[in-house]
């Protein structure tokens, strides 16, 4: 039995997710069954990372079993022959026996993309959120710091976490921005269910004036859902790569 390690992106427009979905497609319905079909047998992948609905991926890991003797390259250019353009396979190399995409995984980061302009970009619409109104990006950045280190993430998580473990590390949070495009940058050892969205969210009301931009650690320190922003919309967020 050969345990392969294999490297996708895709664009999360039309999927719920990468999770199997019994009642809707997620990104490892479509990977499962041209991998079955590839291999001639029926396939289980296991994914780093669940992602939301609209959810995008630079670098998303997928590990998975199998006993055909397939070449990795032939596994490259084979499933991308087979796969949908909104998915591609970027790499594919023999793993240890004991290797887990999800269990093995040391850390992610995410990124977060805004289009900070007044009119609308029809070539971004799912692929940025559109922010018209001023970005004070030294501020959020600035307040973003608070959120690096080894903190309770109670305030900053959907209710899907809620029984969950909440601690996480951050090990940074950095903003970048060249003309009318932001780019939030996030790397932790791991992140709950709307974890990064609502830290995002949570900067923009701080650029808006709703919550002082010394907030965070007092949100922290509640654990409390209703003190932090809101729950950004998905379509501009992006696993941009993980670390093993």
């Amino acid at each position: 039995m050969r345990n392969l390690k294999v490297m996708t992106a895709y664009r999360g427009t039309n999927y719920h997710g990468f999770q199997k979905q019994e009642n809707a497609v997620g990104v490892q319905n479509i990977i499962e069954e041209k991998l079955g079909y590839l291999t001639g047998a029926p396939v289980k992948v296991n994914g780093c990372s669940r992602t939301d609905t609209g959810v995008h991926a630079n670098e998303y890991c997928f590990s998975f079993e199998t006993e055909h003797k397939i070449p990795c390259g032939n596994i490259v250019r084979g499933m991308n022959s087979l796969l949908p353009d909104d998915i591609s396979i970027l790499s594919c190399e023999e793993a240890a026996v004991d290797f887990h995409a999800r269990y093995s995984c040391k850390a992610k980061e995410y990124v977060y993309l805004i289009l900070n302009r007044p009119s609308k970009d029809p070539f971004m619409a799912d692929l940025a959120l559109h922010y018209p109104y001023a970005l004070d990006t030294e501020l959020m950045e600035r307040s973003a710091q608070d959120f690096v280190g080894t903190h309770d993430f109670t305030s900053f998580c959907g209710t899907a976490n809620r029984k969950e473990d909440s601690v996480r590390t951050i090990e940074y949070f950095r903003i970048e921005k060249n003309e009318n495009l932001v780019k939030l940058i996030v790397k932790g050892d791991g992140f709950l269910y709307n974890m990064v969205r609502v830290m995002v969210g949570t900067l923009i009301f701080i650029n808006e004036g709703k919550l002082a931009p010394d907030s965070i650690p007092d949100i922290l320190s509640a654990k409390d859902r209703d003190l932090a922003g809101k729950t950004i919309q998905a379509h501009g967020l992006y696993l941009n790569r993980v670390f093993y």
